[in-house]
Parts: C-alpha cells; structure tokens; sequence
C-alpha cells in the first residue's frame, strides 16, 4: 500500500464512522424523545448504577477510539517509512522559492522534476523563515524549519504536473511560493536531469 492510499484509507475510515455515529445517535434520540416523553411517562426513570450501560457506553467508544488511532498509526507510518531505494533530492525553503538539488548537482527553482515508477526522498530545510512544504497529490506537508533536516517521501506511479504550494505564513509574497512537481518517463528523466541549465 501506498503512503497515499494509506491516508485515503484512514480518512474514509474515520469519516465512515463518524457518519455512522451522527445518523445512529440522532435515530436513538429521537426515538428515545417520541417514547420517553412527558405525556406517557410523567415520572422519569432513574438509570443510576445500572452496571451493564455503563460498561457498554466505555468500552464501545474506547474500542471505536483505538481502531481509528490503529489506522491513523498505521497511515502516519507509510509516509515515514521510506524504501531504501529512494532517490534523494535537497529541497530547500526560501523566501519565496524552492530550491531543488539534484545527486549531479543540478539545480532548479519552483520545478521538481522525477522519473516514473521511483520512491523519491525529499531532504527537506529551510535558508530563513519557516516553511511548509505541502504536495496534496500526495498527501504530504512538511514543515521546512532553517538548522532542522527533515524529510517525506512519495512514490511516483502516475505521469502529470501537481501543484507544490507552501502552507506555513512566511512573508509578503507567501501565496506566491509555488512550484510544480513533474513525473515524467524515466528515459526522459534522464535526459533532462543531464541537461545543462
């Protein structure tokens, strides 16, 4: 699986749930006024020390809170875990530009540029202020802090151009830092990552 499909997966899973507790707990509510309302139960009913609901009303909400931190765990996980044959790119935050660096030295401004069918590393940091590097086709945001080295990774299984914006305030131009990340064919790829600039 995917760190992609990963996310999607928690998402919807915790969505679900969610719209399956909304509709169910409001159909018990209002079943719940329609029988127990004053006209035929003037007296209400004291349900105080009744063990057995008390048990079910903790463990059903625990057990439902522990699946979905298993799957958030889980999802969180795939997009940490980078496969060992990762290529690695320098990604470096700047007012109000990304700077990509390549293994051959090649450099390039606000365009990443990745062959086909490749887990690609993203060494992420930042020259000044604080950035967020956000890439939503592949459910990645990392912040870009200057002296902190970190990272993400995605794999890259569809050709296109995707946006890659920043999503932490860092300026005047801010809504200006934009770039596009570009999946291509590796044999092209190759050809380009050797071009001079």
């Amino acid at each position: 699986m995917t760190p992609v499909q990963g996310v999607d997966q928690a998402f919807w899973y915790i969505l679900g749930i969610s719209i399956f507790l909304l509709f169910g707990i409001t159909a018990v509510m209002v079943y719940f006024v329609v029988k127990y309302r004053r006209s035929k139960h003037p007296v209400a009913s004291d349900i105080r020390d009744n063990y057995l609901l008390e048990i079910i009303w903790t463990i059903i909400p625990t057990l439902i809170a522990l699946s979905m931190f298993y799957i958030g765990w889980s999802s969180y996980l795939g997009l940490r875990e980078v496969p060992e044959d990762a290529m690695e790119i320098d990604v470096e935050a700047q007012m109000f530009s990304w700077l990509f660096y390549y293994d051959n030295d090649k450099e390039t401004e606000n365009e990443l540029v990745v062959p086909l069918g490749k887990a690609i590393k993203l060494n992420i940091t930042s020259v000044d202020v604080v950035h967020s590097f956000f890439l939503p086709a592949y459910r990645i945001k990392v912040d870009a802090v200057k002296g902190l080295s970190t990272y993400a990774w995605f794999y890259a299984d569809e050709l296109g151009e995707y946006d890659i914006q920043c999503t932490e305030y860092c300026g005047t131009d801010h809504s200006a830092m934009i770039g596009k990340l570009r999946i291509v064919p590796e044999e092209e790829f190759e050809v380009w990552v050797e071009e001079e600039e």
